[in-house]
C-alpha cells in the first residue's frame, strides 16, 4: 500500500483491512480515536509497538512516558511536530 492510499483512507469509517495492526493503531490516531489507537498497540511487543506507543505518549502530553517508550523502542525523543512523526512512521511501516 502506497502513503497515499493509507492517507486517503481517513475519510473512511474503518482502516483498509490489508494493514498490520501497528498500521491500524495509527489510521485511528489520525482518525481521532487515540483510546483505540493506543488500546491496540499497548500490549504488542517489540520496537515498532513501543515506537508507535511512545508516539501516542507524546502526543497525549506525557514527555515521561514517551521518553521511557522511545527508549524501549531505540528511538531519541523528536524534535519534529507529531504530524511529521506520524507520517514518518507510517511510511517506516508501509
Amino acid at each position: 500500500m502506497e502513503f497515499e492510499t493509507f492517507t486517503a483512507s481517513l475519510v473512511d469509517n474503518l482502516p483498509p483491512t490489508a494493514v498490520s495492526a501497528y498500521l491500524q493503531a495509527l489510521w485511528y490516531d489520525a482518525h481521532g480515536d487515540w483510546d483505540k489507537a493506543h488500546h491496540i498497540i499497548q500490549d504488542f511487543p517489540g520496537a515498532e509497538a513501543s515506537w508507535i506507543h511512545a508516539y501516542l505518549h507524546r502526543k497525549e502530553g506525557d514527555a515521561g512516558n514517551a521518553r521511557y517508550w522511545y527508549s524501549k523502542a531505540g528511538k531519541p525523543f523528536p524534535q519534529t511536530s507529531l504530524q511529521q512523526e506520524w507520517e514518518h512512521i507510517v511510511k517506516a511501516l508501509l
